[in-house]
């Protein structure tokens, strides 16, 4: 069975926006650092993939990569798909709820309907609008914040961007049909059901370069409305392939049975 390596691919989104690169606005991670890769948390990772040969010099299977982009200072990718969509219905029963108070009082003598209902308007929030390019996940939605509060006109922190979204991934790599990517989808509540991944011909010892293609999504008003624009950028990045043998990184030798106590049928 094909060895599953995870590449996160953690993006700064504020920084990249402004800065409209990538370069220097993105960590990349992998669970190789003990066999090999390096760079570990910079744009510049080197992913190790060993294990051409077998110890007898038969040929290994091929390696299987998943890259996983989650966006920096954001609400946490460990939130399920549809917490968005639960806070904005939590916001609107508020706003009906207020509104509903306000009418029980609209006979009450000095009572400022129109400042209390502006009160109401400030603190619901707005959605954003639905374009062709931003249908799905990110229809509709009012804009949270890094703490899964709406953003209103009287709290305008940071708010949270929607995750980068892998488009493409192609280069050297690829060219050289070293590795064979698709985005392929998954039932996975976190994750949005979609997500890139590569079958990687490790018979071929050498260091190749590929790039990823990042969409990040932008917040702009335009005739009084909010929408996210699609901004699309791209990553370098690298992989090396050695000929060493796989080794059981517990015993430091070939893949087999972990080594078991002479005693431990006897506890």
């Amino acid at each position: 069975m094909p060895q599953q390596l995870a590449i996160i691919v953690l993006v700064d989104v504020g920084s990249a926006l402004e800065s409209e690169s990538l370069e220097g606005n993105t960590y990349l991670f992998d669970n190789m650092k003990l066999q090999g890769s390096t760079n570990q948390g910079t744009g510049e990772l080197v992913t190790a993939i060993n294990g051409s040969y077998w110890r007898d010099g038969s040929q290994a299977s091929e390696q299987v990569l998943n890259w996983l982009p989650y966006s920096l200072g954001s609400i946490p990718p460990t939130v399920p798909r549809g917490y968005e969509f639960d806070r904005a219905r939590q916001t609107d029963e508020q706003a009906l709820a207020d509104l509903q108070d306000l009418a029980s009082k609209s006979s009450v003598a000095g009572t400022d309907q129109t400042e209390q209902l502006s009160q109401v308007r400030k603190t619901v929030g707005a959605r954003v609008k639905t374009t062709r390019r931003t249908r799905g996940r990110l229809s509709g939605q009012k804009i949270l914040d890094v703490t899964g509060k709406v953003v209103t006109e009287d709290n305008t922190a940071a708010y949270t961007y929607p995750a980068p979204v892998i488009t493409d991934i192609y280069g050297e790599a690829v060219d050289s049909k070293i590795m064979y990517p698709a985005e392929y989808g998954s039932p996975d509540l976190v994750t949005d059901g979609w997500y890139w991944s590569a079958s990687v011909d490790t018979s071929r010892p050498g260091t190749y370069s590929y790039v990823m293609r990042i969409q990040l999504h932008k917040l702009v008003g335009l005739n009084g409305e909010l929408r996210w624009e699609a901004v699309d950028l791209t990553c370098p990045s690298t992989l090396k392939i050695t000929s060493e043998p796989r080794r059981n990184a517990f015993t430091k030798a070939g893949v087999g049975m972990l080594p078991i106590p002479p005693d431990a049928g006897t506890r």
